[in-house]
């Protein structure tokens, strides 16, 4: 579960739709072959919010579920407003309206998500978080093929239930699908914050606001754990695994990806927190849920690739309108 511009368990929250970065075209330097290198930087960085996803469900014995997302909201946060130094001056009241509501939905993502990874696998919970940015790709496209990828995605949902979630915990279901709301909200602020704040400020503020509206809650569950000397150190690798390091990696990435193939590089992200799940947690998958794994990957992926398609058909028709036409 990525955060900057993707993600579930996390991941970056351009899970689905993400479009509007600046794109390359395939014959421009960094363009089909250059890409090669921003598309391993993106691989790690989705490898490395799965792996710390999978480090912080081996340190909820420690200090329980809120207890962790605590410790990785405070310590990116503290690493995030060091490095960026965002300016608190000069930002109207709406500025400062929509970075809060980011935050909110931040800190509600990562809680949500925490608690069904305390409950499920990690796998079929990013499997079913990842649904929230499906439905905003379905919605915002407004395509009837989009049906198909969104009932592509339930046929998933269905077979990781086993018709009726009795292989999974339904509380912990339930809290990974909510998580999965609070991921499509989280994309549509962390928008409308990149709009109103310069670089990575903006993302800075709202993870401070996060960090401080869980701070009670993992004080009231984990007290004096959360400054044990070996849990702080736990919870600063999560942090950095989780938030830090695949942040610095995505933006570098983007710098010479188009945003298309990030997009789609993003809806692998079922797939390998299964992989991290199995080999962090010993959670295999069952034949029935690996497919339903692969059904949600392909979903999302067709989905992204649509929304894709759309635009781009869009701006090619709106630059054959703007060239007049020659006798």
């Amino acid at each position: 579960m990525s955060t900057p511009s993707a993600t579930p368990g996390t991941s970056s929250p351009v899970a689905a739709p993400a479009v509007g970065h600046a794109s390359v075209p395939d014959g421009a330097p960094g363009g089909r072959f250059g890409a090669l290198g921003p598309v391993g930087l993106v691989l790690a960085g989705g490898v490395s919010v799965q792996f710390g996803a999978a480090l912080a469900v081996s340190l909820m014995p420690r200090a329980g579920a809120l207890g962790v997302v605590t410790l990785r909201l405070a310590v990116a946060a503290v690493v995030m407003l060091v490095v960026c130094r965002p300016r608190l001056r000069g930002h109207s009241r709406a500025d400062w309206g929509t970075v809060v509501v980011f935050g909110i939905a931040m800190a509600g993502m990562n809680g949500l998500f925490y608690q069904a990874v305390d409950r499920i696998p990690l796998g079929p919970a990013v499997t079913l978080e990842v649904l929230g940015p499906l439905a905003l790709s379905v919605v915002a496209s407004r395509r009837v093929v989009n049906l198909l990828w969104a009932a592509l995605a339930l046929a998933g949902v269905f077979l990781l239930g086993g018709g009726g979630f009795d292989g999974l915990d339904p509380a912990g279901a339930a809290f990974a699908l909510a998580a999965g709301a609070m991921w499509a909200a989280y994309i549509v602020f962390s928008a409308r914050t990149g709009r109103r704040f310069p670089q990575a400020d903006g993302l800075a503020l709202a993870m401070a606001v996060g960090a401080l509206l869980f701070l009670p809650l993992g004080v009231v569950e984990s007290g004096a754990k959360l400054i044990d000397p070996v849990t702080l150190a736990l919870g600063a690798g999560v942090a950095l695994l989780s938030s830090v390091l695949p942040y610095t990696l995505e933006l570098l990435a983007l710098r010479r990806l188009p945003a298309p193939t990030f997009a789609v590089l993003m809806s692998l992200e079922p797939a390998i927190a299964a992989a991290a799940g199995f080999l962090i947690l010993d959670q295999a998958l069952t034949a029935t849920q690996s497919a339903a794994v692969a059904l949600v990957v392909v979903a999302s992926m067709g989905a992204v690739r649509t929304q894709v398609g759309r635009r781009a058909g869009a701006r090619r028709e709106r630059r054959t309108k703007a060239v007049p036409d020659v006798p």
